[in-house]
């Protein structure tokens, strides 16, 4: 085991324990304190888009991340010049707990920090194996999601009692330490990591190179690139329906979802333009990343167990003591539970039976697993609106479902995106996968946005559902339907070994 690995552990656990703290006390203290001039009858979808917001940025920015890591200041200068920007936003939330624009400041540079970082830890942990020892990393990727879970135990479990007690200067200035005490460790470890070198003239050949020749090369690839470039500007024309951030991203997602069909079709003309190992390189990207956008419903449900599930269980019964937001502690609490399960037990069994666990299976029956979750959720959320009282204990079956889902999905993607990346690609793929988390939070904001209209609220009601209970049968169709197309594209998948060389 490379002896460089606990430093890059120890980070992690600190980081995680300093975002989970802030980000699950966020929509209780949005609710409570920050948003109490919105009326009541409309602070909790505020709240709500708030939160998701926030989430659409700290998973959008690893796109910028991981390519100036790739392409100028390399993974390692990247992180920690991006980790002092987190700790700057830390200290903006403890700082302006009653400035609306100070507060949103803070939640800003976070979300650049952690987001720029959040590709290249991970895909920093793969570079310090190779082809000898690469068995050793896909254990290490489990325990590296242990150890994000163990900082997210904590703090969902002390943060909203921290609020409560001592104010929000408080909880949000512990989450600030606990990021600096991450920086730290992580300098500490300067001199022992494996530095992959930059490609600062970059690659004539390059995926980005291959792609943009092949959606010059004219035809109906060509036309595909343009009706994205058209959907974009129709989604800028929407900013005040949808807000900046979500129709910005809207976007982005248009222009790369469709130049990236586009390019497929056509990567058959540029065969005289790039070496045929190029061409066929940008072909398996396009392909890894068709697989990361079926992902994205995923997170659209995996993301509002701290926005729509805490306002759920905000109506449900339960003791004085017990805070909404501290629910959430169940997630980090059964992930580490069911990873060392899955690995000693549930796995070898199946794998026993015949059935191969490879990752794809893992991460498609994950995603259906989210699908029941939400089912489940919105069957109570039916017992809510029809005036019974329900125990906030029954909460405890969807979140037991949604976390085996998160463990099957998550914890294999972060290796499966590292593995299937090119290795002059590793943060920007990995970039991609948390681009994933984005694009399933825009599914959210967009979803919000459509009940606001009377008419579909009417039509809704019209059915015999409250709003949020119809949301959350129509997320769970949205997953289900997902991990069908999951499976049947992992079918023609070729899995990919790009591991450096020993």
């Amino acid at each position: 085991m490379p002896r460089q690995i606990p430093f890059i552990i120890g980070n992690e656990g600190c980081e995680r324990f300093s975002f989970y703290g802030m980000r699950n006390i966020l929509t209780v203290f949005l609710m409570s304190s920050l948003l109490l001039s919105v009326p009541e009858e409309l602070r909790k979808a505020e709240a709500k888009e708030v939160f998701h917001t926030f989430v659409i940025g700290v998973y959008f920015f690893p796109l910028l991340g991981g390519w100036i890591a790739d392409r100028f200041f390399g993974k390692y200068n990247t992180i920690f010049w991006l980790s002092l920007v987190y700790c700057a936003g830390h200290a903006c939330l403890a700082l302006f707990e009653n400035n609306l624009r100070g507060f949103y400041f803070g939640l800003f540079l976070i979300s650049l920090g952690s987001g720029g970082i959040k590709p290249l830890v991970s895909s920093f942990v793969g570079d310090q194996f190779d082809q000898s020892n690469r068995s050793l990393a896909r254990k290490v990727f489990d325990a590296f999601y242990w150890i994000i879970n163990f900082g997210s135990f904590f703090a969902s479990l002390l943060m909203p009692v921290v609020l409560k007690t001592w104010g929000a200067s408080v909880a949000f200035g512990i989450p600030g330490l606990l990021m600096g005490l991450a920086t730290l460790i992580f300098w500490l470890g300067r001199k022992r990591y494996v530095h992959t070198p930059v490609q600062r003239d970059g690659n004539p050949h390059g995926f980005l190179k291959v792609v943009l020749s092949a959606l010059r090369a004219g035809g109906a690839g060509t036309a595909v690139a343009l009706l994205g470039v058209g959907g974009a500007v129709w989604s800028l024309t929407a900013i005040p329906q949808l807000g900046l951030v979500a129709a910005v991203c809207l976007a982005l997602v248009l222009v790369m979802g469709f130049g990236g069909v586009g390019a497929a079709l056509q990567l058959h003309k540029v065969g005289t333009q790039h070496p045929a190992e190029a061409v066929d390189g940008a072909r398996a990207v396009l392909r890894l990343l068709v697989l990361f956008a079926l992902v994205t419903p995923f997170w659209s449900l995996f993301d509002q167990k701290a926005s729509t599930w805490v306002l759920q269980a905000d109506q449900m019964g339960k003791p004085e003591w017990f805070q909404s937001s501290m629910m959430q502690a169940l997630n980090p609490l059964l992930v580490m539970i069911l990873i060392p399960f899955n690995n000693l037990v549930l796995y070898p069994l199946v794998e026993r039976l015949g059935v191969a666990v490879t990752p794809l299976r893992r991460m498609g029956l994950g995603i259906a697993l989210s699908g029941v979750a939400w089912i489940v959720v919105g069957g109570m959320q039916l017992w809510l609106d029809g005036g019974q009282s329900v125990s906030i204990v029954w909460q405890v079956l969807p979140y037991a479902i949604l976390t085996m889902g998160e463990v099957l999905v998550s914890a294999t993607g972060l290796e499966f995106a590292y593995s299937q990346a090119p290795l002059a690609m590793k943060g920007v793929i990995t970039s991609f996968w948390n681009l994933s988390v984005t694009v399933g939070n825009l599914w959210v904001l967009l979803a919000n946005s459509s009940v606001k209209s009377p008419a579909v609220t009417a039509a809704i009601q019209g059915a015999g559902f409250g709003v949020t209970a119809f949301q959350m049968f129509f997320f769970a169709g949205f997953a289900l339907l997902a991990a069908l197309l999951f499976a049947l594209y992992a079918r023609g998948y070729t899995m990919q070994n790009n591991y450096r060389a020993a």
